[in-house]
């Protein structure tokens, strides 16, 4: 790749026939002996390419930049879903699809995103361009393109500030736009689970992606409540509840999917749910002597909200076959889950000396 212009075009190229397809997008080593590499939905693009890229995308949206009438904006968007062939001139909003891929902050870009779809947000309805359909695809269609930033190996998207905002803001008129179908929203709040557990893996103690998805819940259960009362989330929070508890299990050490999963209980509010998570937990720490503090953390929090101390005390008795609880002393001091952790090391002590005496 010679030039910036030549990197950008390679770009455009793919952001441009992407659709709702999503990407994955990684920064590739120069030893490589190539700069850019594409196979099916997987981009790889050296950092030095990336760079040119962006310097090209910044002077092109620099030159346009300037308050952009309705009119401009809108005839922007009739160019979605044409072939790169057949523009006239690049679209603004693949420029600033180069531009936040590089920089995921980039606050003038987002805006211009922003104006860009309320321009056909505020026209639905008043042109056969802009069909709900048509509006349900473009935002769409930008979800797909922050999870192609926000679920690829990129360090800084994934925990971006700026594009969890964004990505709240797109999905709000979604959800407006299908309140009243309950099942697609329950689908969607799913679908929104998969891609914050998924960034969560990628930049661990991710609060940013897990915020955003307490904002998500919270909307779409006000959304549920205002078309049909309360009572038609039952069944699905507890599908949530156990997929956040397997993520967790599988990433002990993050205190970000730990405190969701307690945010989700206490939305819950069913004591046998949140008795068989926390025995769910406590037997796996047990089983494995896991002694890290967040998992402890999250038994203990857990215990105290719901109220579980007999639950907690009857897994203790259960795992090590005793009939006696130990007497060790709960304090409310600066790290609780100590006690916790105490209380599993003493455990783990009687078993051991329990199995050297049996050998």
């Amino acid at each position: 790749m010679a030039t910036p212009e030549e990197a950008f075009n390679l770009l455009v190229s793919v952001l441009s026939s992407r659709h709702k397809q999503v990407l994955e997008i990684e920064i590739i080593p120069s030893s490589l002996g190539s700069s850019f590499l594409q196979d099916g939905n997987s981009i790889g693009i050296t950092k030095r390419a990336l760079v040119q890229a962006f310097l090209h995308a910044r002077q092109l949206f620099t030159k346009r930049l300037k308050p952009m009438s309705s009119n401009e904006l809108f005839a922007d968007i009739q160019q979605c879903g044409k072939h790169e062939s057949e523009y006239i001139e690049i679209p603004s909003h693949i420029i600033t699809e180069v531009i936040l891929l590089f920089d995921c902050e980039h606050l003038t870009a987002c805006n211009w995103r922003k104006n860009w779809l309320l321009a056909a947000i505020s026209r639905r309805g008043e042109s056969e361009k802009i069909s709900s359909t048509f509006l349900e695809e473009m935002l769409e269609t930008e979800l797909t393109l922050l999870q192609s930033f926000q679920c690829s190996p990129l360090h800084r998207h994934t925990k971006s500030p700026t594009l969890w905002s964004h990505r709240l803001w797109v999905l709000g008129f979604l959800i407006q736009m299908r309140k009243s179908d309950i099942s697609a929203l329950k689908k969607l709040e799913r679908a929104e689970l998969d891609i914050v557990l998924r960034a969560g893996e990628l930049h661990p103690k991710n609060y940013y992606a897990f915020t955003y998805m307490r904002n998500v819940h919270s909307t779409i259960v006000r959304a549920i409540q205002d078309q049909c009362g309360d009572g038609q989330m039952d069944c699905d929070m507890k599908d949530l509840i156990d997929s956040v508890l397997k993520w967790s299990l599988s990433s002990p050490r993050d205190i970000s999917g730990w405190m969701f999963a307690i945010y989700l209980l206490d939305q819950r509010e069913d004591f046998e749910i949140s008795a068989n998570a926390v025995k769910r937990v406590l037997r796996f720490a047990l089983g494995v002597g896991w002694e890290g503090e967040s998992l402890w953390t999250f038994v203990d929090q857990a215990t105290r909200k719901f109220g579980l101390e007999d639950i907690l005390d009857e897994t203790f008795r259960l795992e090590f076959k005793q009939t006696e609880t130990d007497s060790i002393e709960l304090s409310s001091g600066k790290w609780p889950w100590r006690n916790r952790l105490s209380r599993a090391r003493a455990y783990w002590a009687s078993a051991a000396i329990e199995s050297s005496d049996l050998t």
